[in-house]
């Protein structure tokens, strides 16, 4: 090949060195790399030539001019949820656009699959798209250092269903989750029920451990002991409820009634039941939380709590609109009532005894 064959090859090498290869070669994380490139004032002297020099080393190019068009008015707004599967969050996703949609945003949508590096990257890839705001639900366990970021890249950021540790610099809209989790566990109680399992989700979560508060309260309330085996974590997922029923009714003293972290969950620990033989309803009750569409079409059709995910997402994008447009007060904090809809997954016959 030819010595101009050779530099065009070598230019064409350069320009796909990408962002987060200069990040693993500096030693920083991709969205310290961004901010660097960006000009942030927020990074240390030291870990600016790192990453400087890293850049030059590689050969990276940044679009300054595409840079300079961050410091316009946006109408790109970034959309961070666990899993597009769980229709807890494909419901909160239309309440996102229909409110955006109206004001003429483009939504980016990235999902984290509950991964805190996922995470870090989909909101550096964001910042390089420029989008104008951020709406996520953060993944358990999200870090100080991840909070501290945040506030560094001054964009509006609005969290949805789950908070995070030292968060209260940002706007939140979710549900009651400790008045939903004793809701449910009153209901139960009410039902006759004594040994009730709180089943699948994990405690890194917010939501998880406000549910598990609530389930907790009305145990206290009703003057009863709590027995700490029957709180299983699982992953939130059918097959993660089926396993925590199976878990379940190998105690010794197997409950007769179960809390699901979510709706997901509890149609698996209702799957669960009909392969141990025993039919959710008549035999055992089962109640979830969300209230998906799904849950008045399930056989039985499942007892569980309104989370009203579609009126959080527009809430949120009302919300980031505000600040996106130069509202800078202090952070807003909504919290949704949560209401009990009692189907016949919890119902059992009235001449059952426990």
């Amino acid at each position: 090949m030819s010595q101009a064959g050779d530099d065009i090859m070598t230019r064409k090498k350069r320009a796909r060195v990408t962002l987060e290869q200069v990040a693993n070669h500096a030693g920083v994380s991709r969205a310290t790399a961004s901010l660097v490139v960006r000009g942030s004032p927020h990074i240390s002297k030291e870990t600016r030539e790192k990453v400087l020099n890293s850049m030059k080393e590689l050969g990276y190019i940044y679009d300054r001019v595409a840079a300079n068009l961050r410091s316009q008015r946006s109408s790109t707004v970034g959309l961070i949820i666990t899993e597009i599967g769980n229709p807890f969050f494909s419901e909160l996703l239309v309440g996102v656009h229909e409110a955006l949609d109206k004001e003429g945003y483009t939504v980016i949508l990235g999902t984290t699959f509950d991964s805190p590096s996922k995470q870090d990257a989909l909101l550096s890839t964001m910042l390089e798209y420029r989008v104008g705001g951020v709406i996520m639900s953060p993944v358990p366990g999200c870090s100080v250092d991840m909070v501290e970021r945040l506030k560094q890249w001054e964009i509006p950021v609005v969290l949805v269903a789950r908070e995070m540790p030292s968060g209260e610099q940002f706007d939140y809209i979710g549900i009651d989750n400790v008045a939903g989790g004793r809701l449910v566990t009153e209901h139960l109680i009410q039902q006759g029920h004594r040994r009730i399992a709180f089943l699948g989700g994990f405690s890194g979560s917010s939501a998880w451990r406000d549910r598990k508060k609530g389930y907790c309260q009305a145990f206290h309330q009703a003057g009863l002991e709590i027995d700490e085996s029957l709180i299983i974590e699982a992953p939130a997922t059918r097959q993660g409820g089926i396993n925590a029923i199976k878990q379940a009714l190998q105690h010794p003293n197997p409950p007769t009634a179960a809390f699901g972290y979510n709706d997901i969950v509890a149609f698996g620990v209702m799957l669960g039941l009909k392969e141990a033989g025993m039919i959710p309803g008549r035999d055992f009750a089962v109640v979830g939380f969300d209230n998906i569409q799904e849950s008045s079409m399930f056989n039985p059709p499942l007892t569980t709590v309104s989370a009203f995910p579609q009126l959080i997402g527009t809430y949120a994008a009302d919300i980031l609109h505000q600040r996106m447009n130069g509202d800078a007060g202090e952070a807003k904090r909504l919290i949704l009532q949560p209401e009990l809809v009692v189907r016949e997954s919890s119902l059992l016959h009235s001449d059952h005894q426990f």
